[in-house]
């Protein structure tokens, strides 16, 4: 009995997994809508939007808290070496 080629055994691996992919694509699910957009993109060459996370962290139910986050300073412990 001959060994598989690693090729061949990673195409036995990939293949499966990329039709599960096409085959999610396909569906009729918001998933799905999400996919092919970022798909689209890529394919596209659009830059990526910038400022993602500062807009995420600026939509924070946080912002406008008036939160205190300073911290006390204070002398570390003392050790003997």
């Amino acid at each position: 009995m001959e060994r598989a080629s690693r090729p061949t055994r990673a195409r036995a691996v990939v293949k499966p997994k990329a039709a599960d992919s096409w085959l999610r694509l396909s569906e009729d699910t918001p998933e799905a809508s999400v996919l092919r957009a970022t798909v689209s993109k890529s394919i596209a060459g659009e830059p990526p939007n910038l400022g993602g996370i500062l807009a995420a962290l600026r939509r924070s139910p946080l912002v406008g808290a008036d939160l205190d986050l300073s911290r006390p300073r204070e002398e570390g412990r003392k050790i003997d070496l």
